[in-house]
């Protein structure tokens, strides 16, 4: 990898606290610009803006690339370029001119309460695994929880008497001690006495070789129980926005479920939290002083 590279994606990880994910997402998105660029011999520092278009572009005949996926790629272009300015290893940054695409809003997955409640008892295998992916998929559900930040709890992050789960270094390195509910802790309870006792800093969920589950077979856990109930495109995040989605249809307050989630930003738990219309009709006509008036004729007064 190339240096300039690597301290920029180290910069990133310790100054800004990207996840694991962005550090990723991105090292792949100029790696590939890199090896475009040695095609032509030239370096990552050299490229002008002719050069990232024509990376950006796709080849002939292949698919268009999906909005979203070109925002993701100009991003890492643009944050790597606007490091290197700051850096003073380049005078201008060429990624400046360009635009991401405009990205079309999708509502997040969520389900209704009884669905995620026949998704999360009734997990698609039996057994072991059965009680391990209960547990798993409760805990997503009961708490709100990345999948992420699941697989990485370890045993002396649950307290299961006082029903609260510690996320250390969620999203954005932030750490918050969050509840679950009765279901989520008796699961729990049940998986950690099938595992045995995991000693301190050993992991909650194990792989079928005794290892840390992966966040990818959670993500197949997820999906397979939703298949197994008949509910199509179940995901661990389709949870955890299911439980921002019934906490606010029951009234809970949005900094709650703002802090539950790990938003830094309340504008990020609006975004992600569902409010049916229904709902907000019913609080509506409860909360606002001339909800239950009929409008005076404009003539009288």
């Amino acid at each position: 990898m190339q240096a300039p590279l690597q301290r920029w994606l180290d910069s990133l990880r310790a100054e800004r606290g990207a996840s694991p994910h962005t550090l990723r997402a991105y090292q792949r998105e100029l790696s590939a610009l890199a090896a475009h660029l040695e095609e032509r011999q030239r370096r990552l520092l050299d490229a002008g803006l002719d050069d990232l278009r024509r990376f950006l572009a796709p080849e002939p005949g292949a698919p268009r690339v999906a909005p979203a996926t070109l925002a993701r790629r100009i991003a890492a272009l643009r944050s790597f370029y606007s490091w290197c300015v700051e850096r003073e290893l380049l005078p201008l940054s060429p990624a400046t001119r360009l635009r991401p695409p405009r990205v079309p809003r999708r509502a997040p997955r969520f389900l209704d309460v009884d669905e995620a409640a026949r998704v999360v008892e009734r997990p698609s295998q039996s057994g072991r695994l059965g009680l391990r992916n209960r547990a798993l998929l409760e805990l997503l559900y009961g708490a709100g929880l990345r999948v992420g930040e699941a697989v990485a709890l370890n045993r002396d992050d649950l307290d299961l008497e006082r029903q609260l789960v510690h996320v250390r270094a969620g999203k954005g390195d932030r750490d918050r001690v969050v509840p679950f509910g009765p279901p989520c802790s008796d699961a729990l309870a049940v998986w950690l006495a099938e595992r045995g006792t995991p000693r301190e800093g050993e992991a909650v969920f194990l792989n079928n070789r005794g290892g840390r589950l992966s966040s990818r077979s959670a993500w197949r856990i997820a999906r397979d129980a939703g298949a197994m109930n008949g509910i199509a495109d179940v995901h661990p995040h389709a949870l955890r926005h299911s439980c921002a989605t019934h906490l606010m249809g029951a009234g809970a307050d949005l900094r709650a479920i703002q802090e539950q989630l790990g938003h830094a930003s309340l504008s990020t738990t609006q975004k992600y939290t569902h409010v049916d219309a229904a709902h907000l009709m019913r609080v509506y006509r409860s909360a606002h002083p001339r909800a239950g008036t009929t409008a005076s004729d404009p003539t009288e007064e």
